[in-house]
Order: structure tokens, then sequence, then C-alpha cells
């Protein structure tokens, strides 16, 4: 039985830890890849902040999910203190005895990996492996290689033609809300949902993951809603990307009937009212700005913009101004004074406001329905 062993801190775990894969398994014919997340590397310090090992092991089983005849180990992560690679050779040899272990490293592991602990009985247990990228130091590879099977031990070089992917790279690209073609989906999302890497949603991704919450009609608004918001956020001096992604997710549980927001309020630990109880319509945006801070990790600020986008509240924030006047006279919307509210939010933000919350009462009132509290003390706070 042939079993690679590709180990790493897989901080994220990116393209070229599946291009080596891939590659190993197929040009070694391998019957199977462990697949190792270390716990405590001992040959480098992780950034600050970066994801504990759990997490990050978590990440690893996500990206290397449709890898063939691959098995995601957590032996590293269970092991106290610096995790060597011979403490895990010697652990795996035990449960394979009879097993060719195959020892997959990258080109700048390989350079260094006779001055590993117990390297020699490394070179005993697992035959090096070292995956060669597209003109990266491929001369420096073959002398080394050369130097080791003088010394008996066998090496394979692994034809791994792709171009190198940096971890540090990618985590700036994260901060930097870039969606990388490097990171797989799943990944991407479990970074973002649990804020790894202080990663700001790229706003291609949020948008297809609030789009499929939403029916066709509220999709046509919350592009409305977007556009109009980040006009006004650019008049006002907002944050545009605040802004945005205010919008973009405000009413991600809109769709759901009275009886699911009210599950979803009892999840969240949302009180209620009677009025609210009675009015599950207005309920969307408490809902919708607890998923928003679960799934996509948002700041206060932008939760805080959509729990109030529909009632609005007294002493509203700037953002919170700009995503319920974005949701009220956007495109779409159509009724008797929206170009007035739309040309006075342009001129003079609180007048808007106090307009917008004026012709809600009244349309309330004219319908005979409740008006809710925060509602007026947003209009007795802005007059």
């Amino acid at each position: 039985m042939k079993i690679g062993i590709l180990g790493g801190s897989f901080n994220p775990p990116h393209a070229g830890h599946l291009d080596a894969a891939r590659s190993s398994a197929r040009q070694l014919e391998l019957d199977k890849l462990i697949v190792i997340p270390s716990g405590t590397p001992p040959h480098k310090v992780l950034p600050e902040g970066s994801p504990t090992a759990l997490q990050r092991l978590e990440m690893t089983r996500l990206a290397f999910r449709d890898v063939p005849n691959c098995e995601i180990s957590d032996i590293e992560v269970r092991r106290t203190g610096e995790s060597y690679t011979i403490d895990t050779l010697r652990e795996l040899c035990g449960v394979y005895p009879d097993a060719e272990f195959y020892l997959v490293v990258g080109t700048d592991m390989f350079l260094t990996l006779s001055r590993w602990k117990d390297a020699n009985e490394i070179f005993r247990r697992a035959t090096p492996a070292v995956t060669l990228r597209l003109f990266h130091l491929e001369a420096q590879i073959a002398a080394e290689a050369a130097r080791l099977k003088s010394l008996g031990v066998a090496v394979e070089i692994i034809r791994n033609d792709t171009i190198e992917t940096s971890s540090s790279e990618l985590r700036e690209e994260l901060i930097s809300r870039n969606w990388t073609r490097h990171l797989d989906y799943l990944v991407y999302s479990y970074i973002i949902e649990n804020g790894l890497f202080g990663a700001k949603p790229n706003f291609d991704w949020l948008r297809l993951e609030a789009y499929r919450l939403l029916d066709d009609k509220r999709i046509r608004h919350v592009a409305g809603c977007e556009g109009e918001a980040v006009c006004l956020a650019r008049r006002w001096g907002a944050s545009l990307d605040e802004a945005r992604e205010g919008a973009i997710l405000h009413d991600i549980t809109k769709r759901l009937d009275a009886e699911a927001q009210l599950a979803l309020c009892d999840r969240y630990g949302i009180a209620l009212d009677e009025l609210s109880r009675s009015t599950p319509k207005i309920l969307h945006g408490h809902t919708a700005a607890e998923l928003a801070a679960e799934r996509f990790n948002v700041s206060d600020a932008v939760k805080s913009a959509i729990k109030w986008h529909t009632t609005g509240h007294a002493g509203m924030t700037l953002l919170e101004k700009i995503i319920y006047l974005a949701d009220y006279m956007e495109p779409n919307r159509d009724f008797d004074g929206v170009e007035k509210l739309r040309a006075l939010a342009y001129r003079d933000i609180d007048a808007a406001m106090l307009l917008g919350l004026q012709m809600t009462v009244d349309d309330l009132t004219e319908r005979g329905l409740a008006i809710d509290t925060n509602t007026l003390g947003a209009m007795n706070s802005l007059k």
C-alpha cells in the first residue's frame, strides 16, 4: 500500500495545496493521501491572530473534500506541544506497518529536510517527494536531491506546473475584500463567517450569498437599494463599504413567513412587544441583522443599520439613516412623494428622514394600523 503524507499549517488551505496533493497522488500512484494540519509547528511561528488549530483543521477538511482517496487527519492537532514529523511518522507506521510512505513537501521544506529532528529516521521511514513548482528553485532542488541520493536516500520529484501561491499574500487579499480564485468557495465562506484573518467579505461573493435568500423582485429592490446607499454615503461622508454591506443584507430574511420570523426571534433571543408579535412584517430587520452578524460577520454599525431600516429609532446614526432612506426611495420605488423625498435626501438628510417617517405614519394611520413606538421615537429625536 502506497501512502502519501502531506503536512502543513494550511493557514489557509489554498489551490497550491490542492495541486500538490493531486499531482503527488497521480505521479506516485498513491493508494491513500493523508493530509495533516499541524498543531504547533516547530519550524515557524504562525502569524498573530491566526485561526486555531481546530479551525485550520476544519478549513482543510472543506478544501480537500473532493480529492479522491484523501483522508484528513487530526493526529498533530490532538498532540500537545510542538508537532514533529518524526513523531507523526512513527505513529502512522504503527497504524500501517506494511505501507510504503512518501513524505510530500514543498521546495522550501525539502531544502531544509535534512536538518529536521531525527532526519535520518525520517528518510528510513518515508521517501521524500518534493513538489517542484514551475521555474521555482529547480537548480537548488536538483542539487539537494543529488546530494541525498549520494547518501542512499531515495527522492521523488513531483512535477507541479502551477504558479506559486503564497498564504501570506492570500491573507492580505482577504483583508482587502478580494475573493481570490486560489481559495475554495466553502473555505472562503468559513473564513468570512468566523471572522478569520481580519477578512472582510468580497461584494461579489456577498451578493451571491444574499441573493440566494431572495426572490427575483426582492433582488431588484436590493440592487437598487445598494446603489442608492452608496450614493447617499458618498454625499454625506459615510463609509461606502458599510453602506454597501448594509444594503445588500438588509432584506435577507424578508421571504420568511410569520412563523419562521418568530422562530428566528426565539433562536436569537430577540425580545418582542405585542406590536412586533402581531406584525411580523417589521421583524425582518431584526432577524436579518442577527443573521448578517452570524453568517457574514458584519460590524456592529452595519448590524444596527440593518436592524432599524424599517422602523427607525431615536438617535439614529448616519449609516442607519442612509440604509433607511435607501430602502425607502431606491429607484424601483414608485409612490406619491418619492421624488420629493429623493431630492431632499441629498440636500438635508435629517429633513428627508422626517419626511419619510411622517409618510410612514400617515400611511399606517390611514389604514388603521398601529405605529411602532420606535418610529415615533425617531421622529421626536429628529425634531
